[in-house]
């Protein structure tokens, strides 16, 4: 549920936003033509691209390149929300606050390879004290004006530069606006083990429900779900194979959160349960 949200505008575009969730809130947060510096002020954040996963807490950020997300809050201990402040860059919005003179940061001249969508950005004093200068104009919009807010654009650019996460935000900052793509497998290979549904996977891959599906079964000859249950038992089956771990932990890392059905799947699978499965392995 959205309790609070807020925008500021610059030459049109919405370039910082306030939102304030009750979790569970998971959105799709596609960036086709805008890159994005997510800062989370209570509770925390996984942020989803095609091929990572990122998970942010109380006064850190996530800087993402234009491409397509998934966000899904995580609510505070204390209060139960999940509150953030997101800060939009947009080409145009660049171009007119920079004169159209863009600094050699923000390009990519000497053609950088990049690797990353998104970075993490820790907790730093300069980017908590600025988001603070925000919330202030939140709270009081008669006094924001566009002078102000192109400085307010450029502050948080040099911050970021300026961060002990700087290496990653200066690959984002060259590559803000050329989306990475990648194939239908190499989105569904990299989230088998994150607690993403169907419907998320078929988000990330740009595809309806009903063509992921048809899709899914064209590469894989299975259904999603039974492929994907089957990675994730296999996967505790060789946890359960070396390690000591208590087998609901073990359930839970492979995105098993009822371990009765856990233990369930895990029989039909491979005719032991997971204890006399560990206890076989061990003689061997």
């Amino acid at each position: 549920m959205i309790i609070e949200h807020r925008t500021i505008q610059l030459f049109g575009k919405k370039v910082f936003e306030k939102a304030i969730v009750t979790p569970p809130f998971k959105k799709p947060n596609p960036l086709p033509e805008e890159a994005c510096f997510l800062y989370v002020l209570e509770g925390g954040n996984n942020s989803y691209s095609e091929q990572e996963h990122i998970t942010i807490g109380q006064d850190e950020g996530v800087l993402m390149k234009c491409g397509n997300y998934m966000y899904d809050g995580i609510p505070d201990d204390q209060t139960g929300r999940c509150g953030i402040v997101a800060i939009h860059f947009y080409p145009e919005v660049l171009e007119s606050v920079y004169a159209k003179d863009i600094p050699s940061f923000l390009k990519n001249e000497k053609k950088i390879s990049f690797q990353a969508n998104m970075t993490l950005v820790a907790s730093d004093v300069l980017i908590r004290k600025y988001i603070e200068s925000l919330l202030f104009y939140f709270e009081n919009p008669r006094l924001v004006n566009d002078e102000l807010l192109i400085l307010k654009f450029k502050e948080i650019i040099l911050l970021l530069l300026n961060t002990k996460d700087a290496p990653g935000v200066f690959e984002i900052m060259h590559n803000l606006f050329s989306p990475k793509s990648f194939s239908f497998k190499e989105v569904v290979e990299a989230h088998i083990f994150s607690p993403l549904n169907t419907a998320d996977l078929a988000r990330l891959t740009h595809h309806s429900l009903a063509s992921f599906k048809r899709e899914f079964k064209k590469i894989y000859k299975d259904s999603p779900a039974n492929y994907i249950k089957c990675r994730r038992l296999e996967k505790a089956a060789a946890l359960l194979a070396v390690s000591d771990e208590r087998i609901s932990v073990i359930a839970h890392e492979c995105q098993f959160h009822d371990t009765a059905h856990f233990s369930n799947s895990f029989k039909a699978k491979f005719k032991l349960s997971p204890s006399e499965y560990r206890l076989s392995r061990s003689h061997k």
